[in-house]
């Protein structure tokens, strides 16, 4: 498939509707990405105290638990009357962070407000409200979107990409494909300063987004120092590295020219496996470098587009070259892309349903159908145009430049589509918190327990109870039965009796919990012939 050969017009076929349906694709972009909120790789899937609590005491800890690793950003207890006190103390544990709480909370609603960063080197905040004593109203805490920012980080993407693919791809080619190289040559030059700019400048939004600080603090130290420890960072090091290197390919002389690009090419592909949602993926032996191959691929492809263009308008008789090495390259290039995209999009989607019912499916789709239409238009002419341009047909060199003018116009779009990815969690990032548990700790004079059903979603689950008594120790009950209800959707008590496997819990198999939502979970305890300690709480179970 020769993918620079898409002809302006097929038959007919104007330049101006492929335009407007580019424009069309951007505003798509925009309705898809937009109302949605700002997800991240990570996702919270259990708090303790849980949300919507009402303890009778102040708690010595929090804790948060999420589906993966994650560090600690802005850690934060709004009390009933606004008052803000910084949670500074805390520790990692696997995929939980257990908060210090350094003093005695005052009865009221309380917020314990928190922003983490995933793996992935993307930011995600949320709020978990618990009340000690009587409930109060609730005080004003949570994350609002910033459009501004939210508009200026995929603006910083969109730049980057096109630095890396079309800066250091252009310059790969105008290296190893073409003898005449003063054609395109300003532009990889523009496509690469742009790159350069923009790479610092998404570093910084990274420190502002991480934080959730608006624009006016972007050149506050503490946003630069968060940004540097995220691993976007290494992301930014090595693209400006290849930007850099591929610069100093259009000046250097013979066989370094040659090195110097392909070091720059390498490095487009390092950088986008550096960081990701797809880099962060299991298995990560897979991910990473697929994602390299897909990167590297990507800027080899787009980035012969605009030199080949240029040089079929300005210098002809020097395309039948670059026309010939470039055919003969994009046919394995291409292969390699699609695998790769195949294989990456599979582990991220991992069941078509998420190609409706995500943001971020219907992104892919997006893509997809744009990659469709470009793969059309080469497949079709690759037939036909190949050969008599090779030959020196004017009139078909003529199509040929207009066609990598649409080309690029696609690529673009392509790039829009995949900066929107920045706010838009993979369904394979949701499947994993789905399937995490959710748990609650019950607390009273006579006996306590910890309840834990998995998975914290409506459906088929299993509950796992250790009792105790109130004090921490062992309490050798004679039988445990959960009771759950939900009275505001008429479901009265569902009572199921526990089993003891012999590793020290009681455990509900094939327990069915219909509807999501807030449910009271009660659990009789049978201590001895004569008596029954129950104790309850509520406890939230997720939509599937």
């Amino acid at each position: 498939m020769n993918a620079a050969i898409f002809p302006a017009r097929l038959s007919g076929t104007r330049i101006s509707p492929v335009t407007s349906g580019l424009v069309a694709a951007f505003v798509l972009i925009a309705l898809l990405v937009l109302p949605c909120r700002a997800f991240a790789h990570a996702a919270l899937v259990a708090t303790d105290p849980a949300d919507g609590t009402m303890l009778v005491q102040s708690p010595a800890h929090f804790s948060l638990t999420f589906s993966e690793p994650v560090s600690p950003l802005v850690l934060t207890l709004v009390r009933p009357d606004g008052t803000r006190l910084a949670l500074t103390s805390f520790r990692l544990t696997d995929r939980t962070v257990e908060i210090d709480n350094p003093e005695t909370l005052k009865s009221g609603m309380h917020v314990l407000s928190w922003r983490v960063i995933s793996e992935d080197g993307h930011p995600v905040g949320g709020s978990a409200l618990f009340s000690v004593g009587a409930p109060s109203a609730a005080p004003v805490a949570g994350e609002t979107v910033d459009w501004s920012l939210r508009t200026t980080i995929w603006i910083g993407k969109f730049l980057l990409y096109a630095g890396l693919f079309l800066g250091v791809g252009g310059a790969f080619s105008l290296a190893w494909l073409v003898e005449y190289r003063r054609c395109g040559r300003r532009f990889v030059i523009g496509a690469l300063l742009f790159g350069l700019a923009a790479a610092p400048f998404s570093l910084g939004l990274q420190g502002l987004d991480s934080l959730g600080a608006p624009l006016a603090r972007f050149a506050t130290p503490v946003v630069w120092q968060t940004a540097l420890e995220t691993s976007f960072s290494w992301t930014v090091l090595v693209g400006l590295i290849a930007l850099g290197l591929a610069l100093l390919s259009l000046v250097a002389p013979g066989a370094s020219r040659k090195l110097l690009a392909l070091a720059g090419l390498v490095g487009v592909g390092l950088a986008l496996a550096a960081c990701g949602h797809a880099s962060a993926a299991e298995p990560q032996w897979l991910m990473r470098p697929l994602v390299f191959l897909h990167g590297t691929a990507i800027a080899f492809w787009t980035g012969a587009l605009a030199p080949l263009g240029l040089v079929l308008r300005h210098q002809p008789a020097e395309a039948k070259v670059f026309l010939r090495r470039f055919s003969r390259a994009i046919l394995p290039v291409v292969a390699v892309l699609a695998a790769s995209g195949i294989v990456l999009a599979v582990i991220q989607v991992q069941e078509p349903a998420a190609l409706i019912n995500t943001a971020y499916g219907r992104l892919l789709l997006l893509k997809l159908a744009l990659l469709l239409f470009l793969f059309t238009l080469g497949s079709v002419n690759r037939w036909t145009l190949t050969a008599p341009a090779e030959a020196g047909d004017t009139e078909v060199q003529r199509r040929l430049v207009r066609s990598i003018g649409i080309e690029t116009l696609i690529v673009l779009a392509i790039f829009g589509v995949a900066a929107g990815w920045r706010f838009t969690p993979p369904p394979r990032a949701l499947a994993i918190a789905a399937a995490q548990p959710v748990s609650v700790h019950i607390h009273t004079l006579q006996a306590m327990a910890d309840l834990s059903i998995t998975p914290g979603h409506a459906g088929q689950v299993v509950a796992s109870i250790v009792v105790m008594t109130g004090d921490f120790g062992p309490l050798d009950a004679k039988q445990v039965t959960l009771v759950l209800s939900k009275p505001d959707s008429g479901i009265e008590p569902i009572k199921r009796p526990a089993t003891k496997p012999g590793d020290g819990t009681w455990r509900v198999e094939d327990l069915v919990i219909p509807l999501p939502g807030r449910w009271n979970a009660r659990l009789d305890i049978l201590v001895s012939d004569f008596e029954v300690v129950k104790i309850e709480a509520p406890i939230d179970i997720r939509a599937q």
